[in-house]
């Protein structure tokens, strides 16, 4: 006997997933830099521990907003998205730091530009890692009475 697996909701279009994806960003950047302001101006923290608590709080807002949101994926274990994720935003900071440096040494050390290079590279590797890997939807498990049935 055949079970059939209850239907799974299709990903989104590429289009929609990216334009939430940008909106997640923004709100991230925006509550990103309030918690460093908080931090730094009324808590009276140096940079660096405002600075780490921002991003802190930025990483866990936007794993959760693209979790649910962004790539519709509640179902599944959150801990492996949640490394998954973490995986990703490493490698996409890892790019961005290389583009910035070869764009530096091309450019010299005034420009701004490299700068924005950079911050594309990461959003563009941030993304196309979240979609097709960190929320990427696990295929369906297949029962006992499937195997059997084979």
């Amino acid at each position: 006997m055949n079970s059939i697996a209850p239907a799974r909701p299709l990903p989104l279009p590429l289009w929609r997933s990216a334009l939430r994806f940008g909106l997640v960003g923004i709100s991230n950047t925006v509550l990103g830099l309030a918690v460093i302001w908080l931090a730094w101006r009324w808590w009276g923290w140096a940079d660096l521990p405002a600075n780490v608590l921002g991003y802190a709080v930025g990483f866990v807002w936007s794993f959760f907003a693209h979790r649910h949101w962004t790539f519709g994926r509640p179902a599944g274990r959150a801990d492996q998205h949640l490394l998954r994720y973490a995986l990703v935003c490493a490698m996409a900071y890892a790019m961005n730091l290389l583009v910035l440096q070869v764009a530096r040494g091309w450019a010299g050390p005034q420009p701004f530009w490299p700068h924005v290079l950079a911050m594309v590279t990461y959003t563009a590797v941030s993304f196309t890692g979240s979609r097709f890997f960190a929320f990427k939807e696990s295929p369906p498990c297949s029962t006992r009475s499937d195997r059997s049935s084979r």
